[in-house]
């Protein structure tokens, strides 16, 4: 009598667990749980205005993001144990089949948008335009002051701003610009972070940064309250304002320059990266092997309506948005 006892004991508690069960909150969803990615750290001003949105929308839901150069990130997804990450590429299908046999999951990635590389000066340098010749003839060293470029510009050497060694974005303009030729960059000056060449370039005339577009623009959350913007967002009768990005590009503390293609010359608006009239534009990629979880969800929300539309307010294109074209005024 006392071992029916003991099972009956047994059997009401699974009971009262499984009741209670139903009623918990599931340890991980696409709406709940944390998660850990990498991103390539000339995103990271994009990324963490993402981050941001996707937590305030679903307050169970937190992202992890160390930002790091790119073969850190990639290195990160190849041989360690992050699972999400963020590059201006998509992964190879020999990346693919190596992440699948370390982890055995498949890699889903998506372009998410496209970057366009601002060359930003002084507002004191006379300079208001480069042709991609010009760029590229800085870029290897063969121009080495200003009056190289032009006679009527000051006898000072060109210095070329990025932000860190490794950076991606010197492995663009180095790819774009100098494969062809068989040129080598020259001596290129190092200021730590993206922030640190804009700061740079505000106080020196004589040097040449080279920074992701989005950098320019506003940071939305010191423009609104992260529920406004949120509320923004969510609202489909509203849209972004090419325009009134387009002019924080220009009242950004620094000059954009042109780059002069042909007899044309075209500046890192959204109407030309759009249209792919400016030259320097780099996709961005964002790669997961979760499925399920959180990570799965901050994929589909960066994917979808509400992270693109958000994208496109940073000052870069987003990759899957329907847009609507505006004609730009100089």
């Amino acid at each position: 009598m006392h071992r029916h006892l003991t099972y009956l004991c047994a059997a009401v508690m699974a009971i009262a667990f499984t009741a209670c069960g139903k009623y918990e909150k599931p340890k991980s969803s696409p709406t709940i749980g944390t998660f850990e990615m990498m991103c390539d750290d000339s995103f990271e001003n994009i990324m963490e205005q993402e981050v941001d949105v996707f937590e305030y929308q679903y307050p169970d839901a937190h992202a992890l993001v160390k930002y790091a150069p790119v073969a850190e990130v990639l290195d990160s997804m190849l041989n360690g144990g992050i699972r999400t990450i963020c590059i201006p590429r998509e992964l190879t299908q020999a990346e693919c089949d190596r992440v699948k046999k370390r982890t055995r999951q498949t890699v889903r990635q998506q372009r998410i948008a496209v970057d366009a590389v601002a060359l930003i000066v002084n507002h004191a340098n006379p300079v208001q335009y480069l042709s991609v010749k010009e760029v590229a003839a800085v870029l290897s060293g063969k121009a080495k002051t200003w009056q190289d470029l032009d006679p009527s510009y000051p006898d000072k050497p060109v210095n070329i701003l990025f932000d860190k060694a490794g950076s991606s974005m010197i492995g663009y303009m180095r790819d774009s610009l100098l494969t062809d030729t068989g040129d080598t960059l020259a001596s290129l000056y190092g200021q730590g972070s993206v922030r640190k060449v804009i700061e740079t370039v505000k106080a020196d005339k004589n040097v040449i940064g080279v920074v992701g577009v989005s950098w320019l623009t506003s940071d939305l959350r010191d423009s609104a309250p992260i529920d406004s913007l949120a509320k923004d967002l969510n609202d489909e009768s509203t849209s972004a304002d090419m325009g009134m990005i387009d002019e924080q590009v220009k009242a950004s503390g620094v000059k954009v320059l042109g780059i002069r293609t042909g007899t044309n010359i075209y500046k890192p608006f959204q109407q030309n990266i759009y249209n792919g009239s400016y030259p320097f534009t780099r996709s961005i990629f964002l790669a997961t092997t979760n499925r399920g979880g959180p990570a799965s969800g901050f994929y589909s929300f960066v994917t979808g309506y509400v992270g693109q539309k958000l994208l496109m307010k940073t000052g870069i294109m987003p990759a899957r948005m329907h847009i609507q074209v505006v004609e730009l005024m100089e």
